[in-house]
């Protein structure tokens, strides 16, 4: 499957994938800074509660005025522009809207939203990974009923985790364990949204505070985001919560085999086939070595093209053997997938496979790393 070129199908036709994207945050604002670059696909309509800020958003990701002034969806769409409003249901409404992208955070509007969507006839793609992990199953089964797709987003963690879960299974593995890395220390469990900035100051630049929402940004540092996620991956592949939650054990991506294996076998987890989350911070506050390189947060990205992170955000859009402690990475996000090869592989047949196919699995930037057999 080609994405691209079935893109530029759409597009030789003159019938661009149509999009509605509700949620105008920091995900949303990265999907309209490459959306526009994007061959056979047109952004018909952004909603948010906050109109202005959703315009100030689109404008900081490169869109002008005139590309974002339609006053109606058949305005937007007669003229091939973007129409801005807080009118999240007239959105899934539109006959002509193909496919909505949930990028709210907010648990109860998103699944409202979907299940507006899936009775509308519309694909779903669900950024919003509170609601997914709140029903995400649920969801996808009403959507498979329906005919339409309900996917995560290709390009955040929970979705290039499954990738990556699915990848080893096809192999013949057994997954012992996914997850990603993170940086994580304990005091960071007792953070606020208020006291949040104590913590991001240390090793981000951000000169505008108005420009991001602490309650969520605190959510990435407190490990609640990283619960949630890992619940969206344990729905969509049928791995299992550890019982005492994550342990977030500091780790280099060289290291990741050996720490992500159950306790009998010299590892930190409870048993096989769970999630965790790695930290790339020891309890002292010591960085982890050979951590994934991360560009300065003062670095410039090119107004003329999207940077890479945004670039991934496209893709669900589109498409609604190993040695031992070896891994693969890949520069960006961290996930891993721990594997073995023991006893019989892995059979489609299994529940954990059908859980997953339920649960219609996307996943984010990933290690694997594998014990080979």
């Amino acid at each position: 499957m080609n994405l691209h070129a079935m893109l530029l199908e759409r597009q030789a036709a003159a019938r661009p994938v149509t999009v509605g994207l509700i949620g105008a945050g920091k995900f949303g604002t990265m999907f309209v800074s490459q959306v526009r670059w994007t061959d056979g696909m047109h952004l018909v309509a952004v909603a948010d509660l906050d109109v202005s800020r959703a315009r100030c958003q689109l404008r900081t990701a490169g869109w002008n005025d005139e590309a974002i002034s339609a006053p109606s969806l058949g305005n937007a769409l007669a003229r091939g522009m973007t129409h801005v409003t807080e009118d999240a249901e007239a959105l899934i409404a539109c006959p002509e809207i193909e496919v909505i992208v949930e990028a709210t955070g907010v648990p109860a509007a998103g699944i409202r939203h979907a299940l507006s969507a899936i009775a509308h006839g519309k694909h779903i793609v669900m950024v919003n990974v509170e609601a997914d992990a709140l029903a995400g199953p649920l969801l996808a089964r009403k959507a498979k009923a329906a005919g339409v797709v309900y996917s995560l987003a290709w390009g955040d963690q929970p979705a290039l985790i499954c990738e990556h879960v699915d990848w080893a299974r096809a192999c013949g593995f057994k997954v012992v364990a996914a997850g990603k890395g993170t940086r994580y220390e304990p005091h960071y469990h007792r953070s606020t949204p208020d006291t949040v900035w104590d913590i991001l100051d240390k090793y981000l630049s951000i000169t505008d505070r108005n420009s991001i929402n602490p309650k969520m940004f605190n959510s990435f540092v407190d490990g609640t985001k990283s619960g949630i996620e890992m619940t969206a991956v344990c729905n969509a592949t049928g791995l299992l919560p550890q019982s005492e939650g994550l342990g977030f054990p500091p780790a280099t991506r060289f290291e990741l085999a050996d720490v992500c294996k159950p306790k009998a076998a010299g590892g930190t987890l409870e048993k096989a086939g769970v999630t965790e989350v790695t930290s790339s911070v020891y309890r002292d506050g010591r960085d982890v070595p050979h951590r994934p390189a991360r560009r300065p947060a003062s670095a410039p990205t090119s107004p003329q093209r999207p940077n890479a992170r945004s670039r991934k955000a496209r893709c669900s859009t589109a498409r609604a053997g190993f040695a031992s402690g070896a891994s693969r990475f890949r520069p960006g996000a961290l996930s891993t997938t721990a594997c073995c090869r023991s006893g019989s592989p892995t059979r489609s047949g299994s529940s954990a496979t059908s859980r997953r196919a339920d649960a219609c699995a996307g996943a984010t930037s990933p290690t694997t790393k594998t014990i080979s057999p």
